[in-house]
């Protein structure tokens, strides 16, 4: 018979003796093991009171478990008892009360555990492989984090089969690489270490984490160079101090010395991952060939859970690279407009889906806004947003209106949709900050969210268009709305609103309700996490990505407007105003660069445009100097022959900016250019929070 509770009956470094015990509180009954557990022989215990089992320290605790007994109560505790030589040892002592019987039956049954002497330990090999086989292997192959298997792992073979081990696995593996035929020389990492004979020394010498290549003449590099099992059934103290010489680790020679170690090659699909160092030291019975086939029975089987970590590690990885690819990993705007994000993947394994999101800034103050979603979910839809997102983020940079951007994407899903059926939704968003306006194109996306300084909010009514892909249906078009400064622009996907359990109109009131009349003072960040408030606790959600954007415009000092005549003494003119201006902003180190950057646009504008001709300065990030023209025609830059006469003035402007180009507006095109302003960052930019995060498991180990 076995006790109920925490008493394990497979505990190969105790043994255990079960007494009957009637209700005058006498030995009835005794199992065969008295001699070994007591030293007493069953017939001096029979017809005996339990009390003479303990000293006089014991029998106050003995009693009141029997006294619990007699009510029902299971009760356990250390008390020390008394052997037949006149010795004493500590035992866990567990009375168990039994229901029915007669009264010659037994009322209690008193389990008595005492730890085995320590030349007794690891003496029954069958033991000894239960301990090993059994429940202990399924439990901590449950996880498939590699350093929580590990431990485990040494968890199990301490204290069943030694009294210290660790777990050494190739350093590839642990980075989540292929792991490849290596030889001795292959760098390892010690992911777990563990002892029980509390000496310090054990996880002081061979520390976790540890990554070290072994030296030639050591009984580590024969196991990596044989992929075979070592076996040192005693070390003595030459042979220890020459390990710790060869190693160049004088107390690994002292802690080996007298020790008997057994090194186990982990192996799995014919690919030695490591090895698991097992050492029993002086004292204990020391390993011979039988305890070596059973820790290679047990190696086996840990090879395959470490190996299955390793999988695990790499498909986590390689989804978080894919994650990372696709996904931006910074949002930029205006410096007037701030903006976050949430995004929150429906899979737990791949942590990326069809949905994005995008906030890139434009020339002239301008910022794209984008949130859309691929139908489906993992990797397949998340490679399709992943084409989707770098088409639309290019067509944002060359600065095609919304409504265009959105058509191209149509074009490249019907072409996609050739090869496999895919579609998506998508809006579409240009916030200018000069202006206060808001230019929208929607392909079958939920409205966007406008909620004003004061209060009140509305979902914009965008026309309506099917979604990219799916041909038939109107023309995408876009709308231009005013903003009022300050206003909080909400653009979402449907995983936000809806699920299983909650109607789509029930989510978007509840959105409209999270960025109410009191959300005016809140912060961005607070803002987020309210609009993500109880849907982390549905396992059964969509994808879900938001962009929150607090639109304000750019202060009226930072920027200057003036509408010049089609003469050629509009230059002259233009170099003064610019001068006067940049004098304003206390940049006159720009002054003859600008000059000369806006001579060369207008007198572009001049000579291919008909009519008036505007000239803007924008101090943002960076000084932007815009030419605006009638013509519809875009310049393009070519290098002029040794004999023409024009054909430069875009090559210089090329040479002399940062960055330049062309965008078509209702009345025509502007042409921009942009310069450095001196001190500030041109690239400053919202980082993505907790980007770029853990790349992969294990990549703490190779952090500084």
């Amino acid at each position: 018979m076995a006790p109920r509770g925490d008493a394990p009956a497979t505990d190969s470094a105790s043994r255990t003796l079960v007494l009957g015990i009637d209700g005058s509180r006498r030995i009835v009954q005794c199992g065969p093991n008295a001699r070994a557990v007591l030293g007493r022989a069953p017939e001096e215990l029979i017809g005996h009171p339990a009390i003479e089992l303990v000293g006089d320290v014991g029998k106050a605790e003995l009693e009141a478990l029997l006294e619990a007994n007699d009510a029902g109560q299971e009760r356990n505790g250390v008390i020390t008892v008394l052997r037949g030589d006149g010795t004493s040892t500590e035992a866990v002592m567990t009375a168990q009360p039994l229901v029915g019987g007669d009264s010659a039956a037994p009322a209690t049954l008193l389990f008595v555990r005492v730890a085995l002497p320590p030349s007794e330990r690891y003496q029954d090999p069958a033991l000894m492989r239960r301990a090993l086989m059994d429940d202990q292997l399924t439990r901590f192959g449950a996880s498939l984090d590699l350093d929580q298997s590990a431990r485990g792992l040494v968890d199990v073979v301490v204290p069943h089969y030694c009294n210290a081990a660790s777990v050494l696995v190739l350093e590839s593996l642990v980075a989540a690489d292929e792991v490849h035929a290596e030889s001795g020389s292959a760098v390892l990492r010690r992911i777990a270490v563990t002892s029980d004979d509390g000496n310090p020394a054990w996880t002081s010498t061979f520390p976790v984490g540890e990554v070290l290549v072994f030296p030639e003449g050591t009984p580590y590099r024969q196991v990596m160079d044989t992929a075979r099992p070592v076996h040192l059934p005693h070390i003595d103290v030459d042979s220890a101090s020459e390990i710790g010489r060869l190693w160049k680790r004088g107390p690994a020679g002292e802690l080996l010395s007298g020790v008997s170690m057994v090194l186990l090659p982990m192996i799995a699909r014919d690919t030695l991952l490591g090895f698991i160092a097992c050492t029993r030291v002086p004292g204990f019975r020391n390993f011979d060939a039988y305890d070596v086939e059973i820790g290679m029975e047990f190696a086996t089987r840990a090879a395959i859970v470490i190996d299955n970590a390793r999988l695990f590690s790499r498909e986590r990885a390689t989804a978080l690279a894919l994650q990372r690819s696709l996904l931006p990993n910074r949002l930029s705007a205006p410096s007037s407009v701030e903006v976050r994000h949430r995004y929150l993947p429906g899979s737990k394994l791949v942590e990326v889906g069809g949905d994005w999101y995008e906030s890139i800034a434009l020339p002239g103050a301008r910022v794209a806004l984008i949130v859309g979603d691929v139908a489906g979910h993992g990797v397949r839809a998340a490679v399709t947003m992943g084409r989707l997102r770098t088409a639309l983020h290019t067509l944002a940079n060359l600065e095609l209106p919304p409504a265009d951007a959105l058509h191209v994407m149509h074009e490249l899903m019907i072409e996609l949709g050739e090869q496999e059926p895919h579609f998506a939704t998508c809006v579409y968003a240009v916030y200018d900050a000069t202006t206060g306006t808001i230019e929208i194109a929607s392909a079958g996306h939920l409205p966007p969210l406008l909620a004003g300084p004061n209060g009140d909010n509305e979902y914009l009514q965008v026309p309506p268009a099917p979604p990219l892909g799916v041909a038939g249906g109107s023309a995408i078009e876009s709308r231009e709305f005013t903003v009022e400064d300050g206003s909080l622009f909400v653009i979402y996907t449907d995983g936000l609103v809806e699920n299983r359990g909650r109607d789509i109109d029930d989510g978007l009131a509840r959105l409209q309700t999270v960025f109410g009349p009191d959300s005016v003072g809140h912060s961005m960040e607070d803002l987020a996490k309210a609009t993500l408030a109880g849907v982390y606790a549905d396992q059964h959600r969509d994808d879900i990505a938001v962009l929150i954007a607090r639109l304000r415009r750019l202060p009226e000092d930072r920027y200057a407007s003036w509408t010049l005549p089609a003469d050629p003494a509009a230059v002259r003119r233009a170099r003064g105003l610019v001068s006067s201006r940049l004098e304003d902003w206390g940049l006159e180190e720009l002054d003859y660069t600008t000059e000369l950057l806006a001579s060369e646009l207008i007198t572009n504008a001049l000579r291919y445009a008909p009519g008036p001709i505007e000239l803007r300065l924008l101090l943002e990030r960076t000084l932007v100097c815009e030419v605006l023209d009638r013509s519809a025609a875009l310049p393009r830059l070519r290098r002029a022959e040794d004999d023409d006469e024009n054909g430069r003035g875009l090559l210089v402007v090329s040479q002399l900016a940062h960055r330049w180009g062309t965008r078509r507006t209702a009345a025509g095109k502007v042409v921009w250019c942009e310069q450095i302003v001196p001190g500030v960052d041109p690239d400053a930019s919202e980082q993505v929070p907790g980007w770029p995060g853990e790349t992969w498991p294990g990549e703490n180990h190779h952090r500084e």
